[in-house]
């Protein structure tokens, strides 16, 4: 016991190795010891009674492994968001649900160019003796009411196509899409566009009939157009043709057929040039729409002026385009015995200065879409101003007659 207490005290006294060499030749040395346990006997050695394991072999069976499909308490779990069924809408939520694939706000596109030709033809009716001038309501109410179903029937019928080519699958801007959310089966939307075609179409051979054998030839291109610019293989919106499209049916197609349904025939000789107006900012907002869907629509190998030209160079287009109809309104209202009173469109130029900042500094699809909601609202006020300013200067002369007509005798 005393040599066991010495050795601590001798291990103290052993002089601090402080050279390098030294404590490399201590280590060798404690690598080569070998230690030992101390020895521990066999009785110290922890075990468990054989009747405890007797017992919990016994509880076995109540440790059993059920499956947790076999209990009625777990249930699958409610998903956080549901997409809705169509046997689960309310009438409301479907009357919502279909408005959007209508697309109503791109209802203007349509209905100002039927407002703009019937006024035009309208205005020389305008004399002396009949200063209200003679304006044909059913014809008009008929060429609005086709008009909005053949733009119904192409909307859906566009969100047909789209799913079936996998265009728009993710792209929240896009309208409609009625389809890709699952709101609507594919071949509702499809039924629906075909009878609201059908209804547009004959609805339009019976207003046409007072226009001539000219507006069935502007209908027939009309609803061809509507209908091939999305649909078979290779539809007329995949290659590039979009915004000519936009142009043609939404300018003179739509503007001179409304202006000989409302003159029986006889088509006004300024019609024309009036009718590239609307057609020049519907070709405007179908291109914004497709500098907006520009990545999207390259990825699926969609053909449009925007994906063609790039970016800069849709901004460019953009650009050419809008100036366009300002610069031919300025021509159709300043000459000598020109109709000044349309230069009231001029009053857009705020809304179109705005446009035109945010086409040039956006790159992203929400400011595209904001520039195409603008655009929408100064096609709206332009026509409207340009069509008030048509009725203000046919009327001005006519002024002292009106009271006469409304009272006779006076």
């Amino acid at each position: 016991m005393e040599q066991e207490e010495q050795a601590p005290q001798h291990l103290e006294k052993t002089p601090d190795y402080t050279s390098d060499q030294t404590r490399e030749d201590r280590r060798s040395q404690a690598a080569t010891q070998v230690v030992a346990a101390d020895a521990v006997g066999a009785e110290e050695v922890p075990t468990i009674p054989i009747g405890s394991l007797q017992t919990i072999n016994a509880l076995q069976p109540e440790v059993s492994v059920h499956s947790v499909a076999s209990m009625f308490q777990v249930q699958s779990p409610t998903p956080l968001v549901v997409q809705p069924e169509e046997y689960r809408l309310t009438l409301g939520e479907q009357f919502q649900i279909w408005r959007d694939g209508l697309r109503p706000a791109y209802l203007p596109l349509a209905l100002l160019p039927v407002v703009l030709g019937s006024v035009l033809a309208w205005v020389p009716t305008v004399t002396a003796k009949r200063p209200l001038g003679q304006f044909a309501w059913t014809p008009f109410i008929g060429a609005i009411l086709v008009a909005l179903f053949l733009q119904f029937g192409a909307n859906l019928l566009n969100d047909y196509y789209d799913y079936l080519r996998g265009i728009d699958t993710s792209n929240q801007f896009a309208p409609g899409g009625l389809i890709q959310q699952r709101l609507i089966k594919p071949k509702r939307i499809l039924t629906s566009s075909l009878l609201l075609f059908a209804i547009g179409s004959v609805l339009g051979i019976f207003v046409a009939l007072r226009g001539g054998g000219l507006v069935f030839l502007f209908g027939l291109l009309a609803i061809a157009a509507a209908y091939f610019y999305s649909a078979t293989s290779r539809p007329l919106a995949t290659l590039g043709f979009g915004p000519v499209i936009a142009f043609i049916v939404f300018g003179p197609l739509a503007t001179l057929s409304s202006n000989l349904i409302q003159s029986a025939g006889h088509l006004t000789n300024s019609a024309f040039l009036y009718s590239l107006l609307p057609g020049l900012l519907a070709a405007v907002i179908i291109h914004t729409n497709d500098l907006r869907d520009l990545e999207e629509d390259a990825q699926a190998k969609k053909r449009t002026p925007a994906t063609l030209l790039g970016l800069q160079g849709g901004r460019w287009l953009f650009l050419l385009l809008v100036l366009s109809a300002y610069v031919l309104v300025v021509l159709l209202g300043f000459p000598n015995k020109a109709p000044h009173w349309i230069l009231l469109a001029l009053w857009t130029l705020p809304t179109l200065v705005v446009a035109i900042t945010g086409i040039f500094r956006t790159d992203n699809p929400a400011g595209f879409h904001t520039v195409m909601r603008q655009m929408l609202s100064l096609e709206t006020a332009f026509i409207l101003l340009l069509v008030a300013g048509l009725i203000i200067n046919t009327l001005i002369p006519v002024l002292p007659h009106i009271p006469e007509h409304l009272i006779p005798g006076i």
